[in-house]
C-alpha cells in the first residue's frame, strides 16, 4: 500500500469580506447604488458573478468597461465613504466566525483583497480585530491581486510554511482560483456563491455553517497517494 502525503494543516489563511465579516451584500449594494446613479443598472447577481473577490482597482477597469470611459475621479473615494457608514450601521460578523477561530486549533491570518484600513474598519467593528491584529495581509503588499496567487504565497511565507501545509477559507470562485494557484488546499464557504460555484473552482470542501468549520480542519485534506520508487 503507498504511503500517503500528510494530511495536517500548519496554517489557516482567511478571506476577509464575506469570509469572517459578513460584508458582501453591503458592499456589493453600495457598488450596485452608484452605478445605477452613473446610468449602469446592475442586479446584486452580477455584481456577485463579476465583481465579488477583486480588489478596487480591478473593480474600477469593470466600471470603465462597463461605461466606456473611467468613472468620475472621485468615484472611488464616495465608494469607501458611503460603504463606510453601511458598515457602521449594519455591519456583523459572519455567524459563529469568533466561536470557529477559537476552536480550530491551528495559526491562522487573513489575506484579503481589501486594503488594511478597511480591514481594520470591519474587523474592528465587528470585534474581531483582537483576534487577528498582527496577521493581516492586503494586496496592497503583492504585485498582483486576485486570482493571482500572490497574497496567499506571500502569507505562507511570512509565517515560514510550505504552502502546501496550508488552507485557504474563501467564499468567491476568484479567491478560490487564487488559492489554488498557489498550492494550497481550499476550503469553500457558501454563503452567496453557488456550492457548485465553488467547487468548480477548485475547493476540496464546501461549508455553509462556520460551526463545522474547527472539524473540518481538525480532519484535513484528503490523503494523497505518494509514488515510490523500487530501487
Amino acid at each position: 500500500m503507498a504511503p500517503t502525503a500528510s494530511t495536517a494543516f500548519e496554517l489557516v489563511i482567511f478571506d476577509c469580506d464575506g469570509v469572517l465579516v459578513d460584508s458582501e451584500r453591503l458592499s456589493n449594494q453600495v457598488f450596485a447604488d452608484m452605478l445605477g446613479e452613473i446610468g449602469i443598472a446592475v442586479t446584486l447577481d452580477y455584481m456577485y458573478d463579476n465583481f465579488m473577490g477583486h480588489s478596487m482597482a480591478h473593480c474600477l477597469e469593470l466600471v470603465a468597461s462597463l461605461l466606456g470611459r473611467p468613472p468620475g475621479p472621485g468615484f472611488a473615494d464616495t465608494y469607501r465613504r458611503r460603504l463606510r457608514q453601511a458598515f457602521e450601521a449594519d455591519l456583523q460578523a459572519v455567524s459563529g466566525i469568533a466561536a470557529a477561530l477559537d476552536a480550530i486549533g491551528r495559526p491562522y491570518c487573513v489575506a484579503s483583497s481589501g486594503d488594511h484600513d478597511k480591514m481594520r474598519t470591519t474587523l474592528g467593528i465587528t470585534g474581531l480585530l483582537p483576534r487577528l491584529e498582527g496577521k493581516l495581509f492586503s494586496v496592497t503588499e503583492v504585485a498582483r491581486s486576485k486570482p493571482a496567487p500572490d497574497i496567499f504565497l506571500h502569507a505562507a511565507k511570512r509565517h515560514g510554511i510550505a504552502p502546501a501545509a496550508c488552507l485557504v477559507i474563501e467564499d468567491s470562485p476568484v479567491g478560490v482560483t487564487a488559492a489554488v494557484a498557489a498550492g494550497m488546499t481550499v476550503f469553500g464557504y457558501a454563503a452567496l456563491t453557488p456550492a457548485a460555484r465553488l467547487t468548480a473552482a477548485g475547493c476540496e470542501r464546501v461549508f455553509c455553517d462556520m460551526a463545522e468549520l474547527p472539524a473540518l480542519v481538525v480532519a484535513g485534506k484528503k490523503p494523497v497517494a505518494v509514488k515510490t520508487l523500487n530501487l
